[in-house]
């Protein structure tokens, strides 16, 4: 994917010195970066590497341990999220953050309609007109490539692919700026992958999000990423642009990667 372009707008989140521990276990240690808007970061690396870790720690799902991760909100006040209130983090979650989960099931209720999944976030933003809200469930089902005639019916009796995508409509219904995605193909088929990860990349570039991307497949970082962040033993041991990364690692544990995982 090629380079976003950054312009003169400060970052929209940055993280600095981020570092985790589980007792005597290392999570990650001294991340720093800055995300700009519009921007597609994968974080990537083999299991263990603290990816997932960084991640939760981003999103406000962790407290770090050292350091800390600064947001622009919408009325252009870089804030640290340590500052924010409880329900200030959860405002933020409704509005504008998105969370896009590997297993859909955390990311769904799977007991109610699909289009009460997407409904619930534009409640929860202040939508209040029934009609209003459906109409815009039913088009974002089918901007997601979900038959809107399936409106009524639960997760349950989605496919994989299909409850991932029910997901991702239900995280953008909103506008959010930035969304967080763990693994968000990891447990589909191959050719469900493909089709999911397509429109992905259409929608990010067409709403303009920042993203992190958290995933082991690397080909998965080519297609949507425009930065890499390589993790092994819970610090980046090298960062840059995704085609330079992939094409031309430095690290002895990228080139291992690269060669090991992505055709030549």
């Amino acid at each position: 994917m090629t380079a976003a372009l950054v312009d003169d707008d400060p970052p929209l989140l940055v993280a600095e010195g981020l570092t985790k521990w589980y007792g005597q276990r290392l999570g990650c240690r001294d991340v720093s970066f800055a995300l700009y808007q519009g921007e597609v970061l994968a974080v990537v690396g083999e299991s263990g590497s603290g990816k997932s870790t960084l991640l939760q720690l981003l999103s406000a799902q962790l407290a770090p341990d050292a350091g800390r991760i600064c947001y622009r909100m919408r009325d252009g006040v870089t804030r640290d999220l340590a500052t924010l209130s409880e329900a200030e983090r959860r405002f933020l979650f409704r509005t504008d953050w998105g969370y896009v989960h590997q297993d859909s099931r955390l990311g769904l209720r799977m007991t109610v309609s699909a289009g009460a999944n997407v409904g619930e976030r534009l409640m929860a933003v202040g939508w209040r007109h029934y009609g209003r809200i459906r109409a815009s469930a039913a088009s974002w089902l089918d901007r997601v490539e979900i038959d809107p005639d399936r409106i009524d019916e639960t997760p349950g009796g989605y496919s994989g692919g299909m409850r991932q995508r029910l997901q991702i409509a239900r995280n953008l219904v909103t506008d959010p700026r930035l969304v967080f995605m763990d693994e968000p193909t990891g447990g589909l088929d191959v050719s469900v992958q493909a089709r999911v990860l397509d429109l992905l990349r259409g929608i990010v570039a067409e709403l303009g999000l920042a993203a992190v991307i958290v995933t082991h497949d690397l080909a998965v970082a080519r297609l949507l990423a425009h930065r890499i962040l390589v993790m092994k033993g819970g610090a980046v041991i090298e960062t840059g642009l995704t085609d330079q990364v992939l094409d031309d690692p430095q690290a002895p544990y990228t080139q291992l990667l690269v060669s090991s995982i992505l055709p030549p």
